[in-house]
């Protein structure tokens, strides 16, 4: 029996809150298939949302003193920034990390730099996200590591690696290896997390990234979607049952200001999926048709003008994504249009979500907008467009072909530049850059970075190197190569490279000798 949060439930002026709302027969219940309602009948009655504040900068040390201040401070869970090198998989003393080693989030090179990034944060009782794509395996494996020298098994460990490569293609641009070689390292996850990292999450296919770069809800969703139909045919054709993996593929979603076309973009994104999972998989296990997600509200919306303004954008965007049922959420900070969040900004995200769980009621009941003729309708369009957009890409030839033609990178370029020209027109107002400005003489002061710690990492690597096995090293980065040759399944070699010193470069490397590297086509 689910434990509920409450004893009562009740409005703020005693009347009594039914979990849900069922007016007949006809109407969906929560927690039952297709999931428009929700993918638990009791929702946050049982157990609220992970308050999930994404974080990482400079240094692993400073940014596990950010970790910890949050965690203080009534965060649930840990999502991971890591700077630019580290998401292309360079180490930090790499000539093409210069300029860019913890700018834009955390360094991440070796094994000691994994460790200091979680000293002292016990991983059987956290649940950790990491925000990496193209050298997921080598990050998640890092982890583990860390999380066995803290007497934590493997099978112990939960949270989720992105892992979704072809949104990278599509609209981010940190991808490494050719779109086939891509989708193989991300199946050799699928294959060795099923047994031996059960509660990971081994992929968040994003939608968030899509929508950042100009595209419609409708497309968010198709685009997302789409992909995630790819990643299930690679891991069939692979020879994976859909069951054993399946129930660990989780989404993530962006969440913009059309409050009411958000809600019910979530309503339809479940519907979505389980119809699209049940026609043409047909699955055995009920969760292999769940969609489960993370929200972060929409860092594109945030404006450099008037920036506490941003407050009501990220309150109004949250909310959407409590209304409409995600399993986690970020909250931005105000200050993120000028530079990183600092202490205080940071604080104002988490007390917001915590504002919105304990206080709006909106958590009490289950689906709260269910019934409204408006969001009944809107969700039937979203999930009705949405639809028709994976059937064009379908008649293309899938998510891939449909990338490698540039279909969905140009669908999001016209959208966004008709956007753009709305808001210079003054046809679409955004408040403090068309409409409602004025001079501003608030002094927003950004977090400043340590600027020494490229070369803190340049010495760290340098001491790694001298003082480990490299002719042990060297052999097992042999062994990375003749395994992505070969087709064997990367992940305990890589596991084994972490354990003996070798470098987030280094183990990239070897991959690249066999997979080579990979530049869009012009116009992409």
């Amino acid at each position: 029996m689910v434990e509920l949060r409450k004893s009562n439930w009740e409005t703020l002026g005693g009347l009594p809150i039914p979990a849900y709302h069922v007016p007949d027969d006809s109407v969906e219940t929560p927690g039952s298939a297709p999931y428009t309602r929700g993918i638990h009948e009791k929702m946050y009655r049982s157990r609220l949302w992970t308050m999930r504040q994404y974080a990482g900068f400079s240094s692993a040390q400073e940014t596990n003193e950010r970790f910890r201040l949050l965690l203080d401070r009534g965060q649930k869970g840990l999502s991971v920034a890591f700077d630019l090198p580290t998401q292309l998989g360079l180490d930090a003393d790499d000539p093409l990390s210069e300029g860019e080693v913890g700018k834009v989030g955390v360094s991440i090179s070796c094994l000691q730099d994994m460790r200091d990034l979680f000293s002292d944060i016990p991983l059987d009782k956290v649940s950790t996200s990491m925000t990496i794509n193209a050298p997921a395996m080598v990050l998640l494996a890092m982890y583990c590591v860390v999380a066995e020298e803290q007497g934590v098994s493997r099978e112990k460990i939960s949270g989720t690696i992105q892992n979704d490569i072809l949104k990278e293609y599509i609209a981010r641009g940190t991808y490494v290896f050719p779109p086939n070689h891509s989708m193989r390292l991300i199946t050799d996850i699928f294959e060795y997390c099923s047994t031996n990292i059960p509660k990971w999450n081994t992929i968040s296919i994003s939608g968030y990234h899509i929508r950042e770069a100009g595209s419609t809800a409708v497309q968010e969703l198709a685009f997302t979607l789409s992909n995630a139909l790819a990643y299930v045919d690679s891991a069939c054709e692979k020879g994976l049952a859909v069951d054993t993996f399946a129930p660990r593929l989780s989404f993530f979603f962006n969440c913009h200001n059309d409050f009411l076309e958000e809600i019910s973009k979530f309503r339809a994104a479940r519907r979505l999926w389980h119809d699209l999972m049940v026609q043409r998989y047909a699955p055995s296990h009920p969760r292999s048709t769940q969609l489960r997600f993370h929200t972060q509200v929409a860092g594109v919306s945030l404006t450099a003008q008037q920036p506490l303004n941003n407050i009501s954008r990220v309150t109004i965007q949250a909310l959407a994504a409590v209304c409409g049922g995600t399993q986690s959420l970020h909250t931005n900070s105000y200050d993120e249009a000028l530079g990183l969040p600092t202490e205080e900004s940071a604080t104002i995200a988490l007390r917001t979500q915590q504002i919105i769980a304990e206080e709006s009621g909106v958590a009490d009941v289950v689906d709260p907008f269910a019934g409204s003729f408006h969001i009944e309708s809107l969700t039937d369009e979203i999930y009705n467009k949405s639809k028709s957009e994976i059937e064009k890409i379908d008649s293309m030839g899938g998510a891939l072909k449909a990338i490698e033609q540039g279909y969905q990178q140009q669908e999001i370029h016209t959208t966004a530049y008709r956007y753009f020209n709305e808001i210079e027109g003054g046809s679409r107002r955004i408040v403090g850059v068309n409409h409602g400005t004025m001079d501003e003489y608030l002094q927003i002061k950004p977090m400043k970075l340590n600027p020494e710690v490229a070369q803190h990492q340049h010495q760290r690597l340098d001491g790694l190197r001298k003082n480990r096995d490299s002719s042990k090293v060297e052999v097992i980065l042999q062994q990375i190569r003749s395994a992505a040759e070969d087709g064997s399944n990367l992940f305990p070699i890589v596991i084994n490279a972490i354990q003996h010193n070798a470098t987030l470069g280094e183990i990239m490397s070897a991959m690249k000798d066999i997979f080579g590297t990979y530049s869009a086509p012009s116009g992409f």
